[in-house]
């Protein structure tokens, strides 16, 4: 067994049948993501689209393909074809050009809202008021191609595990006091490596790890 069937097998031993584990390939080369294929791994996270579509066209076609990093909408024609959630979306302007594309290919493209829930300036996403003024809009009910399955959040890089847990907690009870009136949110992405443990204690039902599996990135 290799390093990276070993190291995927623990962290599935220690992840519920219920939430699901995407294992962020990003700078991997294909040879590295297909002893995970190879070990049972199916859904495999990016975060550049070009690195994604490269990916997409070599290995096998039963892989489901995240893209988990920022979106710039001049870029969603290339994965329109294939991606099968995109999980930072923070912006209607997004979500129009994913309808547009993905109606070019008699596709229904699944979406995440990404809340920003860490206090550092550098990451991306909507307010929980944004983001329910976008939800409730006649123009997201008029977008036909994209279907909307739930939230996505990033907690602050730090090594404070309380203020990890509380960011996590923030977006779950916002999760919480939504799906009742929103049927269709059903996925909670939310945990990396550092802090997968932390989200699915919080309520996570999907996972984004990537070192863990791969190792360092260079």
């Amino acid at each position: 067994m290799n390093d990276i069937e070993r190291n995927l097998q623990d962290i599935q031993i220690s992840i519920p049948k219920d939430v699901t584990l995407v294992a962020v390939s990003k700078t991997k080369p294909v040879n590295e993501l297909m002893k995970a294929y190879e070990a049972g791994q199916r859904v495999f996270g990016e975060n550049k689209i070009q690195e994604m579509v490269e990916k997409w066209e070599t290995m096998p076609k039963d892989i489901s393909w995240h893209m988990i990093g920022h979106v710039q909408t001049n870029k969603v024609k290339y994965m329109a074809q294939f991606v099968d959630l995109i999980h930072a979306v923070d912006s209607i302007k997004l979500l129009k050009e994913i309808n547009k594309q993905a109606k070019k290919h008699n596709r229904t493209i699944n979406c995440l809202l990404q809340i920003k829930i860490a206090e550092e300036e550098s990451k991306f996403g909507l307010k929980e008021e944004d983001a329910l003024a976008l939800l409730d809009s006649q123009e997201i009910k008029n977008l036909t191609n994209v279907h909307i399955q739930g939230l996505m959040g990033m907690a602050t890089f730090t090594n404070d595990e309380n203020q990890i847990k509380s960011e996590f907690e923030k977006i779950k009870t916002f999760f919480d006091q939504n799906t009742s009136k929103y049927p269709a949110l059903k996925i909670l992405s939310i945990g990396m490596s550092g802090d997968y443990k932390i989200a699915m204690d919080c309520g996570s039902t999907m996972v984004r790890i990537g070192s863990s599996i791969f190792g360092a990135r260079n």
